[in-house]
């Protein structure tokens, strides 16, 4: 499989991978559905939608979204509907678990309770794959939404599953980096000697099948022409597929960035369950809404997900 190299490209991809369910959390809203819907009937993936059926049957019918042959399930309220939705994943009856109007503090009490839930063995990170204007190639970005203050071992997970993320989309050996401010380990900025630990890593086969090299500017990570001028001899500056930030700040300051200021456009997917999930803002475009969706099944094919 050739890598995919823009958003058209990863929901053609889609088209072409048997159809994967999504479980909807309090589908009962029209934004949601107007993305739910438009996957569906590009045939990108199937959906199971949970919630108060009167108010779901409303918001699809100001969405366009035609729910003939659409499962519905009755739940009236977040807890019961986070439940449900959690069920119907640890069931089989669905492969990727998508939030709603729910509230985002029960949608994930729901994914990491210690006897019901779906949570992973690792920790819950958000990967968001951009399609930025100036850049040659899809962006993975981490984290910028679940992570707060990640140490050492918890930045080798965030990075694992961004390179999972990137395998997915026929990257195969991604060239990774973690972007700081300086492109030499500094007493002075502990951030560059996490960087230069996690270079040790990749170079002992730790970090899986990766170009790592870091610390890194962003600058160098992405820009050819930066390349030249400071005449940077690393295997992955100007032609990264994964950045790694250091922090939630530093990572929700240049995803906003990219969104707000370049025109990016992207596909989210948090990691770390039993399935991919689907947590997006309300500051999303109706475009990465749908993207996410879109990812999250292309995620779920790759790491073996049948059909629902």
């Amino acid at each position: 499989m050739n890598p995919t190299k823009t958003l058209a490209e990863l929901k053609a991809l889609a088209r072409e991978l048997p159809s994967h369910r999504v479980a909807v959390v309090r589908a009962d809203e029209v934004e949601t559905l107007t993305a739910v819907g438009e996957a569906v009937r590009a045939d990108m993936v199937e959906a199971v939608l949970i919630g108060p059926s009167k108010e779901i049957r409303a918001c699809a019918e100001q969405a366009g979204f035609d729910l003939n042959g659409i499962e519905i399930i009755e739940c009236p309220d977040d807890p019961s509907s986070a439940l449900k939705g959690v069920e119907v994943i640890r069931e089989g009856r669905a492969d990727v678990l998508m939030k709603g109007l729910v509230a985002t503090s029960k949608f994930l009490h729901a994914i990491v309770d210690r006897e019901h839930g779906i949570r992973g063995g690792g920790l819950l990170s958000h990967v968001g794959v951009f399609e930025v204007p100036t850049y040659h190639k899809l962006l993975i970005i981490t984290d910028a939404a679940m992570v707060i203050a990640p140490g050492l071992e918890d930045k080798v997970v965030l990075l694992r599953n961004a390179v999972t993320v990137a395998n997915a989309l026929g990257i195969d050996r991604p060239k990774c980096t973690m972007v700081c401010a300086k492109e030499e380990p500094y007493d002075r900025m502990p951030r560059t000697l996490e960087a230069a630990r996690l270079k040790e890593m990749a170079g002992q086969g730790l970090l899986g099948d990766v170009i790592f090299d870091a610390p890194l500017s962003l600058d160098l990570s992405v820009s050819m022409e930066s390349v030249k001028i400071k005449k940077s001899q690393s295997p992955v500056a100007g032609d990264v597929d994964v950045l790694l930030l250091p922090d939630i700040e530093s990572g929700n300051i240049l995803y906003k960035s990219l969104i707000f200021l370049a025109g990016a456009e992207l596909g989210a997917v948090v990691m770390g369950a039993k399935c991919p999930v689907v947590l997006t803002s309300r500051a999303d475009s109706a475009e990465s809404k749908l993207c996410s969706i879109v990812l999250s099944g292309v995620v779920a094919s790759f790491l073996g997900g049948g059909k629902a």
